[in-house]
């Protein structure tokens, strides 16, 4: 086999960033984020089972200003992951597929991701 100038595929130093690739890509990095928060949680159920300091341990540290911008962030991916499945559902019944319409409720995500995001931290009395 010769091994002579085969045209490359383009790649992200081609293509300019869209708000479709940019909330796929965020889909994905939260789902990520997810399973490590689950762990974590599974973590700090076991801790509170095991009893007294360990669970005091992990109670300090979510109370601390990191602790609380981990438990925002992780909010964060459950709102915007479940609002884009819920998107991704709509799709997957042929709704909401025109390129108009993708854009729009692409905004209408990161928008109400944010609202909720904060309403919700409001009501259980994180501000």
């Amino acid at each position: 086999m010769t091994t002579g100038k085969r045209p490359l595929s383009p790649h992200l130093q081609i293509y300019r960033p869209q708000i479709t690739s940019i909330l796929s890509i965020l889909h994905r990095m939260t789902g990520f984020a997810l399973s490590i928060g689950v762990s974590v949680l599974v973590f700090w159920l076991a801790a509170l089972s095991v009893g007294g300091e360990l669970f005091s341990k992990l109670h300090c540290f979510f109370s601390t200003l990191w602790g609380n911008l981990l438990l925002i962030g992780f909010l964060f991916c459950f709102v915007y992951h479940f609002f884009n499945g819920l998107r991704h559902l709509f799709w997957d019944a042929g709704i909401g597929l025109e390129i108009s319409s993708v854009y729009n409720s692409g905004l209408i995500l990161i928008i109400s991701t944010g609202v909720v995001t904060i309403g919700i931290w409001w009501c259980i009395g994180g501000f």
